[in-house]
């Protein structure tokens, strides 16, 4: 069977496409033409070069696959990129959708994100169902990420077989641009040793891509499935780091209007140097609530199961040592 990933040179979409390498499928992959191609390695998948932004190059990509799994977006919380951010996120699946409507493409998976799905107010696990109110925050990122779903939807309603899976924070092998391996760099560098309130949650990309398969096989129509690992608070996450990789333990809380302070000086700095900040304003906003969530529906519909976070950890690190990349 052909299949396409988007965004295959990607953390997600290089995992993805190895998965699907090995389980005997014609990988194709959408990638632009100076991708950095190094968590493909040598990976033997037939490349489209193109981008999500232009429906052309997406239409041809999409040709001849049964499934397609969209995979490309961009993460930012720096408001500076936010108009780019929104035309790859919302657009770009805009264009995907379309395009697989036209080719009558079997099934659509959509990787969203945790950040489409709200935060609870009483302390309870959020879910799929839990509506998104993150509005008072202004966050692009989330914003984008919610639009695209809507988006998805609306090709459903025209007839698209399309399922979306929501990761929450991910981790593992091949995270070369140091997504959620940040951490683990920080931690190692003994540059990240302070907390702030509040949690999160946390997920080895090996379940994501697992949870990407079994939402093809499995996966009902117009449904969304929380991939999700351990929720623990920042404090917890950050000691079990720095126990796996030898940092310090986080022993001095921020409080919140420091932390924002932090955020707004490091935001006009890189406004000014025109280089990405460090911390942004969007990034700080909510990061002291606790967003955990609840990954029984994909337990009980996908059959999904989670890794402990402190062997992720050990599995991410190892990576990163064995090709040199915390030095």
């Amino acid at each position: 069977m052909r299949v396409l990933v988007t965004g295959g040179t990607g953390f997600v979409g290089s995992n993805l496409a190895r998965a699907l390498v090995d389980r005997g499928h014609e990988v194709r992959i959408l990638r632009r033409e100076r991708s950095d191609l190094r968590a493909l390695g040598t990976l033997a998948v037939e490349h489209a070069i193109g981008d999500v932004r232009d429906f052309e190059s997406v239409q041809r990509a999409v040709e001849g696959c049964a499934i397609v799994y969209h995979t490309a977006a961009m993460v930012s919380y720096w408001r500076k990129q936010r108009q780019e951010m929104f035309t790859i996120n919302i657009e770009g699946t805009r264009n995907v959708v379309r395009a697989c409507l036209r080719q009558n493409v079997q099934k659509l998976i959509h990787t969203s994100s945790i950040a489409a799905i709200g935060h609870t107010t009483d302390g309870s696990l959020a879910d799929e169902t839990t509506p998104f109110n993150w509005d008072r925050y202004d966050i692009g990122y989330r914003i984008s990420k919610y639009r695209s779903e809507q988006v998805v939807l609306e090709g459903v309603q025209n007839g698209l077989f399309a399922v979306m899976v929501n990761p929450s924070v991910i981790l593992g092998p091949g995270d070369i641009h140091f997504h959620g391996g940040q951490i683990i760099r920080d931690v190692r560098k003994r540059r990240l040793f302070y907390y702030v309130d509040g949690g999160t949650n946390l997920v080895s990309v090996d379940d994501v891509v697992r949870g990407h398969l079994a939402a093809a096989e499995r996966g009902r129509i117009g449904e969304r499935y929380i991939l999700s690992g351990e929720n623990l608070t920042h404090r917890a996450m950050l000691t079990i780091v720095a126990e796996v990789v030898g940092g310090i333990r986080p022993v001095v809380r921020l409080p919140r209007p420091f932390v924002r302070l932090l955020a707004t000086t490091s935001e006009v700095i890189g406004n000014l140097t025109n280089r990405k900040p460090w911390i942004t304003k969007e990034l700080a906003a909510g990061i002291h609530l606790t967003s955990w969530f609840s990954g029984e529906k994909a337990k009980r519909e996908l059959g999904y199961v989670f890794t402990p976070f402190r062997e992720t950890v050990v599995q991410t690190y190892r990576w990163y040592v064995e090709n040199g990349l915390l030095t």
